[in-house]
């Protein structure tokens, strides 16, 4: 992407981004990676670079654990196993079995499922394998804690047993000197001692000539000397020669596997600029972490358009000073390209136009913005800014003539893939040939299609707006009454300066400003307070849609809420039948549970008993029971069929059910606590308790 001037990327603080980025990065090459971070002009490019600080974002919010973790910093260890005869020690070669390891555990992240999940993550290593020979190479010579193995080679194994022997015979000479001398008080410490790498005893200086052996030092205060005893120096001379040779045979041995690892050398330089690939997309998914950045909806064609989009570091200044963050909503498209911003001074204007210009470069660097996702952003080639007083003493340019030449370059160079920035138009001369010449400057960018932001408080720029097309007015909404910006832009008409109203509330003296008054233009005055009128009305307006929208929502609330009461009182009705139905069952089931075990207790006592007519007329009563059961219930629907319950005390000549057989007859006596009841023909003596008052049901008409 080119830029003009060739400060713009600084003006718009695209610098303190790389910044932060950097800050995220553990690796040398993500750090490195982060400095150097290009503005890419080909979508699929920079879509892909979204897609994957997309995807280790959603790894971290859904704590997904991703093996790249270690910080591996490689460049030297890499570099030798390129170099033909360099030897790579223990711990190095460790290192780089740690970074085939960490390739390892990657390649078996991306399961079937993840590689789909996680497409632009797996991107990363489809172009490379994983060499599992890396590993078993290295693990062949050292071991977990990076020692050389015994079984390295036979060579090594055999010196390894023989110094085996020579220190545990060395040992043993040693420790017998150390308790004779210990015995006749020679010692000025028990404990052994090494130096000039040899085993030696720490004798009294003044008994120094009563020990065979060899000085090989003494102590500071020359009060102890160090001597190595006679007998030991044999053994001390094999010790030290098995330990050359082991030496020598371990330096072999990593020669050779350095050689063997070399062939993959550059296989491993692959892993490790994977790796570092992978701390700076982590890095990407960390800062847009911090500020709240989202992939926004790339398209092809140039255009803006945000959605609640924040300044990010302004988002992340507030946020560690616990203020509020003001979003903005612009939309810069073919028909409406070139936004004019006005409104009052310290008003929002200049952060509003950094905001999209410092948007757009972090999505052109592959870095989650934020904005909301639904956001739809273009690809723009050039980026061309004019920001602040741009004087140059070099060149004995005044501000207006630095003005003019950066409008120069811009007029001469923009196009339609051209987004431009320019802060506080025309400024720096006489406000009517200023004013003049921004309005040419603005048609010309019109004409030439480029996209672009605009600050100004001219008024003529503020009606040509409204004339020329594809320019539209914009205003950063102020709050009168508190004389406070509301670092609010809206879109769609022009903004009033309040210079008027601010000297007003400030205090300034009402003659000063009649006085001023007079001198200004009617119209322009007239248009100032139109303007400002129009704008407070606005705020009326919109405080009342919010108002409206904020009943919409309770009504909303409370709708579900009723929704929600009924889906339970019916869950509760359902669960209710459910429970009686279960209850039936559960009273059939354990009827059926009574019988079956009483059947098997009357063939148990079939078997045991010689008394077989009693077990026979056990089985009967049984059966009969359950036989006289089910006539009952067939008795009972019959009569509920033709009779309905009436209540009422029981009276002679009343028709009466018998609750005990479900029988209908009339009462023809009652007796205290016993009632003469006709079934049939046949009189009973019944309780008055088992009656109940009935009378016969209506019949149904027929047609």
């Amino acid at each position: 992407m080119r830029y003009f001037p060739d400060s713009a990327l600084v003006q718009l603080e695209f610098d303190k981004i790389q910044a932060l980025l950097q800050e995220h990065c553990k690796t040398e090459l993500g750090k490195q990676m982060a400095e150097e971070l290009r503005l890419h002009t080909h979508i699929d490019y920079v879509k892909t670079a979204l897609q994957q600080a997309h995807e280790y974002k959603q790894l971290v919010l859904l704590q997904e654990y991703f093996p790249n973790d270690p910080v591996l910093n490689l460049k030297t260890e890499l570099r030798l196993l390129g170099i033909q005869g360099a030897v790579l020690k223990e711990d190095q070669l460790m290192q780089l079995r740690k970074l085939a390891e960490i390739m390892q555990s990657i390649f078996r992240f991306f399961d079937h499922d993840r590689r789909v999940q996680y497409a632009g993550l797996y991107e990363v290593v489809t172009q490379t394998h994983y060499e599992k020979k890396i590993i078993s190479l290295i693990d062949d010579v050292l071991d977990e804690a990076g020692q050389v193995r015994d079984n390295a080679s036979p060579e090594l194994g055999k010196i390894r047993m023989q110094l085996f022997r020579k220190r545990t015979e060395l040992r043993r000479v040693f420790d017998r000197a150390l308790q004779k001398l210990n015995k006749l008080g020679y010692l000025a410490d028990i404990e052994e001692a090494f130096l000039n790498g040899r085993r030696v005893l720490a004798i009294f200086a003044e008994n120094k000539r009563m020990v065979k052996g060899i000085l090989h030092g003494e102590s500071d205060t020359r009060k102890t000397a160090f001597i190595e005893p006679e007998d030991t120096i044999e053994i001390n001379n094999e010790v030290l020669s098995l330990e050359r040779e082991e030496e020598k045979e371990i330096y072999r041995i990593l020669r050779t596997l350095t050689v063997a690892l070399s062939q993959f050398s550059p296989l491993l330089n692959t892993y490790h600029d994977i790796l570092g690939l992978y701390d700076f997309i982590r890095a990407k998914a960390r800062l847009a972490l911090d500020m709240d950045g989202n992939y926004p909806m790339l398209t092809a064609h140039a255009q803006v358009h945000l959605v609640e989009a924040y300044h990010p570091l302004l988002l992340l200044y507030n946020r560690r000073n616990t203020k509020p963050t003001i979003p903005i909503n612009v939309t810069l498209d073919k028909d409406s390209h070139i936004l004019v911003i006005s409104g009052p001074n310290a008003g929002g204007k200049t952060v509003t136009l950094k905001t999209v210009g410092l948007i757009q470069l972090m999505l052109q660097a592959g870095l989650l913005v934020p904005v909301h996702p639904t956001s739809q952003l273009g690809i723009f080639r050039q980026l061309m800014i004019h920001i602040g007083d741009t004087q140059s003493l070099e060149f004995e340019l005044s501000t207006y003539s630095s003005h003019l030449k950066n409008m120069k370059y811009f007029m001469e160079n923009a196009n339609g893939k051209t987004l431009f920035f320019i802060d506080e138009l025309g400024s720096g001369s006489d406000p009517n040939l200023g004013g003049a010449f921004a309005e040419v400057i603005m048609e010309e960018l019109a004409r030439k299609h480029s996209f672009g932001i605009v600050t100004t408080h001219y008024l003529n720029l503020k009606i040509m707006a409204n004339k020329v097309k594809g320019i539209i007015n914009g205003a950063m909404g102020f709050d009168e009454q508190n004389l406070l910006p509301m670092y609010k832009l809206i879109v769609g008409k022009p903004g009033s300066s309040y210079t008027f109203s601010i000297a007003q509330r400030i205090g300034l003296d009402q003659g000063l400003i009649n006085r001023a008054r007079k001198l200004v233009d009617e119209g322009h005055f007239r248009l100032d307070k139109l303007l400002n009128k129009a704008e407070q009305d606005l705020q009326k307006v919109e405080q009342k849609e919010k108002d409206l929208q904020k009943l919409l929502k309770e009504n909303e609330r409370l709708k579900k809420e009723y929704e929600i009461l009924s889906d339970k009182e019916r869950q509760k009705q359902q669960q209710a039948l459910l429970k009686l139905q279960n209850k039936i069952r559960e009273d059939e089931l354990q009827y059926l549970k009574d019988m079956e075990r009483k059947m098997k207790q009357i063939v148990v006592e079939w078997k045991r008993t010689d008394d077989k007519q009693k077990v026979m007329k056990q089985a009967e009563a049984l059966l009969f029971h359950k036989r006289q059961k089910q006539i009952n219930e067939k008795q009972e629907k019959k009569v509920n069929d033709k009779f309905q319950e009436v209540g009422g005390t029981v009276k002679v000549g009343d028709q009466v059910k018998i609750i005990t057989n479900n029988s209908v007859g009339k009462v023809l006596e009652i007796r205290d606590k016993r009632v003469i009841v006709k079934i049939g023909n046949l009189p009973m003596n019944v309780k008055l308790a088992d009656l109940v008052v009935v009378q016969e049901r209506a019949k149904e008409p027929t047609e």
